[in-house]
């Protein structure tokens, strides 16, 4: 085979363009610290890089759903720590109504400064959250999402709460019905109410459960006999008699039966009735308040229906604060949880960094060293070449 002297020359300068290429491709890569610059590179580490980058995207962009969430949840925990501070107030003020002391100018003046604080919950409670919403608007409101009428405050919003649609369900506002218009009445099981035809001598407790397992759910009314100075009482089931019928009545002794106990304190009249009901989970924490406020700025009460009034107000009280406490509680579970989702979200941003990194990135001592290979490489083509040069036929005969 004959090898001319322009094949010997085209050979060595297309090796030299090679190696002049790669020594090219290798200083980029030192110079970008990248190892796949374009998909043409490396295919499958290019399309790692994608997942990565897709993977990190989706975190970032649940990031920032998680922080619109935190910043809510801090608003209605604080909002709620507010309102129990108010309603501790409330709670004070209520106690010290039961003064016999007090006169009912005094009496009133609490009540006015009950009726204050119940204001003041009522705008917590349409507390906005800054960007347009409400906190307690539930599953959306327009409007602030309650309304305080004729007949007392009625949630206008949507029950439940929204969620930012993300990788998790991160809450947005706080269910507005349960925390203000939800707590349990009564001492959570049963309800205690005198009838309202009853006379001012006696008053009733909020009662208490001494055998839950003999709980029947059903309706009950305690009525009062008085024949001859003697008092006596009955308890009647969903209207039937029982088998409590005219026991002698001692004023502070616990009545039992059915697994309640409830204790009747005074002198009753004859023909008064205290009932007794199943708990639901309807008590609305202003019209509490506003029962409380109203019967304290009644004057011309006897001392038993000022007890009654404290009790009755008093255990509504504590049912609207403990259901406070809880739905509190419940925000920070929430942004408990929104700790742990963060972490999350971090370690899948690591991950997708890292795996980026791999896919991508250039190992430098490798790179260096693969770089002062090629540029040895393009020396020596560099030299043989010029030597090529000039082994011409021409330069020899010359």
């Amino acid at each position: 085979m004959r090898i001319t002297t322009a094949n010997s020359f085209a050979a060595a300068v297309d090796n030299l363009q090679q190696r002049q290429q790669g020594l090219q491709l290798a200083q980029e890569r030192l110079t970008s610290g990248k190892r796949v610059a374009r998909a043409s590179d490396d295919p499958t580490a290019a399309a790692r890089v994608e997942r990565a980058l897709a993977t990190s995207a989706r975190a970032v962009a649940d990031q920032r759903g998680l922080e619109a969430s935190r910043n809510a949840m801090q608003q209605v925990e604080g909002a709620l720590g507010s309102a129990t501070e108010a309603m501790q107030q409330a709670r004070e003020l209520l106690v010290a109504a039961g003064n016999g002391s007090y006169t009912d100018a005094e009496r009133a003046n609490l009540g006015a400064r009950i009726r204050g604080l119940r204001e003041q919950l009522f705008s917590i409670a349409n507390r906005g959250d800054g960007a347009g919403g409400y906190l307690f608007g539930g599953q959306g409101s327009a409007q602030p999402p309650f309304v305080d009428g004729s007949g007392g405050v009625a949630f206008r919003g949507a029950g439940g709460q929204t969620e930012v649609q993300g990788g998790d369900l991160l809450p947005m506002t706080h269910d507005g019905a349960a925390t203000w218009l939800g707590a349990r009445s009564g001492n959570g099981v049963f309800v205690t109410r005198p009838a309202a035809t009853n006379g001012s001598g006696a008053w009733v407790d909020a009662g208490s459960v001494v055998d839950p397992s003999a709980l029947t759910g059903a309706d009950y009314r305690v009525d009062f006999t008085v024949a001859a100075g003697v008092t006596s009482y009955s308890v009647l089931k969903n209207g039937a008699a029982t088998a409590l019928v005219n026991l002698p009545y001692v004023s502070g002794q616990a009545i039992e039966f059915d697994g309640m106990a409830v204790t009747v304190q005074g002198t009753p009249s004859h023909g008064d009735q205290f009932d007794l009901a199943p708990s639901a989970p309807d008590l609305s924490l202003f019209d509490a308040l506003d029962r409380v406020a109203g019967e304290l700025q009644a004057g011309g009460r006897s001392p038993a229906q000022v007890a009654q009034t404290v009790a009755s107000g008093l255990r509504d009280i504590d049912a609207a604060f403990g259901n406070l406490q809880l739905q509190r509680a419940m925000a920070g579970e929430s942004l408990n949880r929104l700790d742990s989702v963060e972490g999350r979200l971090a370690e899948i941003q690591l991950d997708a960094r890292t795996e980026r990194s791999l896919a991508e990135d250039l190992d430098m001592v490798e790179a260096l060293s693969d770089f002062q290979n090629k540029q040895s490489g393009y020396e020596a083509a560099l030299s043989t070449y010029s030597l090529v040069q000039r082994m011409s036929l021409f330069q020899y005969l010359t």
